[in-house]
């Protein structure tokens, strides 16, 4: 079979797992899913910057460097050594240069002229001097996702060669540097950011409810230098909101980018902490419900919006055409540039605009929903939406010939097509693809003694994790 069996958590003990019955998959199924997810791997090789690792925040637009797309792209290194993609020796130079980057780019509290400061680093980099972009801040989200692929890396190259050596030596001195405490100010749990401007003020926002920062959570509590309390685990799960949306129960949150982000360094799949377990689920089950939540909408709102059903769907953070308000279907809709659209229980943000990663990162847990709209996105929309590198950003069938567009390019008959690849949505494609075909990234990850016990600290307990937790 090409996609692994997915273990699902039946509603009785969260314990207790069943395995879920992908559909059946065609020879042709087959090999464009590999197509898939090599054009989006080249993605990264092509346009990591080749002396530092810097990977821009999106592409063929001029950008910055995001350094959470720098650890989407560490860990795609690894994956396309084992597809034979690359050679082990690039995905291990490639890695070891980005790496030897990370730990001697210059840290500290000046606002100018570093890339960071206490281990963690600002959500951009100028890609030409590897500084921090314009006035950005010091992202704790960002800093985690960078680092799970830092983490990925140690536990992938695990041979004794001297590149492989030294990915191991320079990723556990890049993780254990980072002072996650520094972010906890109180009580509240982990600050989303801090800039360095002369209030030096940290973000009055704090990490609450079901969202992508889950795996920046399970790296705080893992770490053997810096650790948070479980205080802040409790704090962060204390915001979980449950509910019903579309005929599936579960903690909700719109954008699909907040369930599939961490899921796609961490298997959850039967495993469960205090919030899931007392629900009988995991989050892969609901992340699943998510999945096939926002199906369920498109399927049902086709007078709404031009395409949206089997075929269509996807809400989640990505381009947008334009900032104005146009008439589709009779009714005036605001459009939005880049923008965190979703879908869920009181939480509607849909402008027509669908992101080809929303429904790609859901393949492990609901393929039979999204195989359906891989085939359609190619099939229906051709080389507009599904070219060199993979699918693009955006699209929004919905958009007539005559709207003026500041982003993209409107085809005629067809609607709106974004021109860019942003890096954070072609990381969970390459990611979920191969978790869905071989599991790669999960069981790298479940080797790893950081994510362990951050996983253990954070209260999760059954499945893989059984008689790892003291």
């Amino acid at each position: 079979m090409l996609l692994v069996a997915c273990l699902i958590l039946v509603a009785s003990p969260p314990a207790a797992v069943v395995a879920s019955r992908p559909p059946a998959t065609s020879a042709s199924d087959a090999a464009y899913l590999d197509q898939i997810e090599h054009r989006t791997f080249d993605w990264f090789w092509d346009h990591a910057d080749p002396r530092t690792g810097l990977v821009p925040d999106r592409w063929p637009t001029p950008s910055f460097s995001s350094v959470a797309a720098i650890g989407f792209g560490l860990t795609s290194y690894g994956i396309g050594a084992e597809r034979g993609w690359v050679t082990r020796a690039q995905a291990a130079e490639r890695t070891r240069t980005t790496l030897r980057f990370l730990w001697n780019a210059p840290q500290g509290p000046a606002p100018t002229g570093e890339t960071g400061d206490h281990g963690f680093f600002y959500h951009f980099l100028d890609m030409a001097r590897g500084e921090r972009f314009d006035k950005v801040e010091l992202s704790t989200i960002d800093t985690g996702l960078l680092m799970a692929g830092v983490l990925f890396a140690q536990s992938y190259f695990d041979r004794s060669s001297p590149a492989e050596t030294e990915i191991r030596a320079l990723a556990d001195s890049v993780y254990r540097r980072v002072e996650w405490t520094y972010f906890v100010t109180d009580e509240r749990g982990l600050t989303m950011s801090w800039r360095p401007e002369p209030d030096r003020l940290y973000s009055k926002s704090r990490w609450t409810g079901l969202d992508e920062s889950i795996v920046l959570h399970v790296l705080a509590l893992g770490s053997p230098t810096h650790p948070v309390d479980t205080a802040v685990w409790r704090h962060y799960t204390s915001g979980y909101r449950w509910a019903e949306f579309e005929g599936q129960h579960f903690f909700q949150f719109a954008p699909l980018f907040g369930h599939e982000y961490s899921q796609a360094w961490i298997d959850f799949r039967g495993i469960a902490d205090d919030s899931t377990g007392a629900r009988g689920l995991d989050y892969f089950e609901n992340a699943r419900r998510a999945a096939l939540s926002q199906h369920a909408y498109a399927v049902e709102d086709t007078a709404r919006f031009r395409d949206y059903g089997d075929g269509a769907w996807g809400l989640t953070a990505c381009d947008g055409p334009s900032d104005t308000t146009v008439t589709i279907a009779g009714t005036p809709r605001r459009l939005r540039m880049y923008s965190a659209r979703g879908i869920a229980a009181s939480d509607a943000r849909d402008d027509g605009t669908l992101a080809p990663t929303a429904a790609a990162a859901a393949l492990p847990f609901a393929p039979e929903i999204v195989l359906p709209a891989l085939r359609a996105f190619r099939d229906r929309y051709g080389d507009h939406l599904y070219t060199r590198y993979g699918f693009v950003d955006a699209f929004n069938p919905s958009l007539g010939d005559s709207v003026h567009v500041r982003a993209g390019r409107i085809v005629p008959g067809m609607g709106w097509f974004d021109t860019d690849y942003l890096g954070i949505d072609q990381g969970p494609i390459v990611m979920m693809l191969e978790n869905a075909r071989s599991g790669l990234v999960w069981k790298v990850m479940r080797r790893n003694p950081y994510v362990v016990r951050g996983l253990c600290r954070a209260g999760f307990r059954g499945g893989w994790l059984d008689g790892r937790c003291p």
